[in-house]
């Protein structure tokens, strides 16, 4: 009797490899799947912080030039800019990041015609909210003095008001186009048309302040004429053959549909305001320290080297939104998971090298704003703080992102209201009132407040089920008035109204 010698197909090879083989197999795959999707990420990421930056940067430069007029010009400039400006800049930016949402999940669900509509909707629902809040900035000096601010800083607070008016429209139509372009992967002219609007900011500002010694309502009129000069050209981009899938110009359809486009438009504005408001009412009460200018001039050199660097952040802000967007609108909801992953870990390496930068340059970095070393003393001691401002908000951001990618504005909403504004700014007046510890102690209880809202987003995220919001990304695109994609038998993509 013959013996038979069993053999194996070469199918089955796999199934007998050795543990080490698989664990090296599997590394490597997971390390293809980061650096495929740092490299989708870095495309939205890296544009966006260059043009962030530059755009910030215009802000920064006119408080710089004011701050060189005089101690009163920058205290006046710095309110005018990061409280009154900031104030509704978050207001308009949250409304706005409503289009991350819906043009993100649209691009991702490959519904291109409906990116253009959702812009259009977005400009009527920031202008209209603009007119809203105009009287602030023609009431600026009374409410001022009536918050207790000094009469001199706020008279001239008010004057400088008025002449940034054109920025506040600028806001309006500016920052929805640059969402419509960034769901789109076109972050690269938002960031050349950024950078040249501040190489014009910079020789415009010099001339008319410095050469021309027109002083500082003509800083603050310059920031419009540069913010304006930016607008210009994306619009001219949009509109003149950038984005032929996208764009097919205005049409009537904007005006369908704007109830439910605003009310996601004022919960994404809510959650963001809080956001962006929460730190520069430091500014505002900074103005009740003893020796209020000093402290305020301080804290705005602070609050603008944390805003420089943040635009950071926020670049990987909008990057994950537009990700998870992408990926959500698709039906991916595991990539968008991985997205996420690969974005926190990124951003957080980045705050920890500004964080040891911070520490490492705590008495320099003032000397970009003022040569007054009692100034330049009072940011020395609150240089820790401001570093650990900067590390905490290189993950806050991106949590934040996930929610505006994922739709969830509304419930992230109640969170930094309780967070930010019963928990971390009443600590901060307590600590500065009660136990004396004046602007550091304020600094220090909203960062308590920052901690908890972060602990709170991360752990909705790392608990949150993907597969279901891919699904809700599906019916909220059908809500507002989006199309199926479907397969049709020869394998291409057909469109039909939902």
């Amino acid at each position: 009797m013959v013996e038979r010698k069993e053999t194996f197909p070469l199918l089955l090879e796999p199934e007998i490899r050795s543990n080490e083989e698989r664990e090296e197999e599997e590394e490597g795959n997971l390390i293809g799947k980061v650096k495929d999707e740092s490299k989708k990420l870095w495309q939205i990421a890296g544009p966006a912080i260059f043009c962030r930056i530059a755009m910030y940067s215009t802000n920064v430069v006119t408080i710089a030039f004011s701050g060189h007029l005089g101690n009163v010009e920058l205290a006046a400039m710095s309110i005018a800019n990061t409280v009154l400006v900031g104030f509704n800049f978050g207001l308009l930016l949250g409304m706005a990041s409503a289009l991350e949402t819906l043009c993100g999940q649209a691009f991702g669900a490959r519904q291109y015609s409906m990116l253009g509509i959702y812009l259009q909707r977005s400009w009527i629902v920031l202008f209209l909210c603009s007119l809203l809040s105009l009287p602030i900035y023609i009431f600026t000096t009374p409410i001022l003095k009536l918050a207790g601010l000094t009469d001199e800083i706020a008279t001239l607070t008010g004057t400088v008001a008025i002449w940034i008016i054109p920025q506040h429209f600028a806001l309006v139509f500016q920052l929805p186009i640059n969402r419509f372009l960034q769901c789109q992967k076109k972050n690269a002219v938002t960031a050349w048309t950024g950078g040249f609007a501040l190489v014009v900011h910079l020789f415009i500002s010099w001339l008319f302040v410095y050469k021309l010694d027109l002083g500082l309502f003509a800083a603050a009129l310059m920031t419009g004429v540069s913010w304006w000069l930016n607008l210009v050209l994306l619009f001219a981009y949009t509109t003149c053959g950038g984005c032929p899938l996208s764009w097919a110009g205005f049409s009537w359809e904007a005006f369908s549909g704007l109830w439910e486009f605003i009310k996601l438009s004022v919960a994404s504005g809510i959650m963001l305001c809080l956001e962006n408001w929460y730190y520069r009412l430091l500014i505002l009460l900074a103005g009740y320290m003893k020796n209020a200018e000093i402290a305020v001039d301080a804290l705005s050199i602070c609050m603008n080297i944390n805003g420089w660097q943040l635009m950071i952040p926020f670049a990987f802000f909008a990057a994950t939104g537009v990700r998870v967007a992408n990926e959500l609108g698709a039906g991916n909801g595991k990539a968008a998971k991985f997205a996420t992953i690969v974005a926190v870990v990124t951003s957080m390496v980045i705050g920890a090298i500004f964080f040891a930068l911070i520490l490492g340059f705590h008495d320099k970095f003032a000397l970009i704003f003022t040569s007054n070393e009692i100034v330049i003393k009072a940011v020395d001691k609150l240089s820790i703080l401001l570093a650990v401002t900067i590390l905490l908000n290189s993950v806050q951001p991106i949590l934040s992102g996930v929610a505006v990618g994922s739709g969830w504005q509304a419930h992230v909403a109640y969170i930094n209201i309780g967070c930010y504004y019963f928990i971390g700014l009443p600590a901060g007046i307590i600590l500065a009132i009660l136990f004396n510890f004046g602007v550091a102690g304020i600094w220090s209880g909203m960062i308590g407040g920052t901690l908890i809202q972060t602990l709170i987003l991360a752990i909705i995220t790392i608990r949150c089920n993907w597969d279901m919001e891919a699904e809700k990304a599906r019916i909220r695109l059908d809500k507002y008035g989006g199309h199926h994609v479907l397969e049709v038998s020869d394998g291409s993509k057909d469109s039909t109204v939902s």
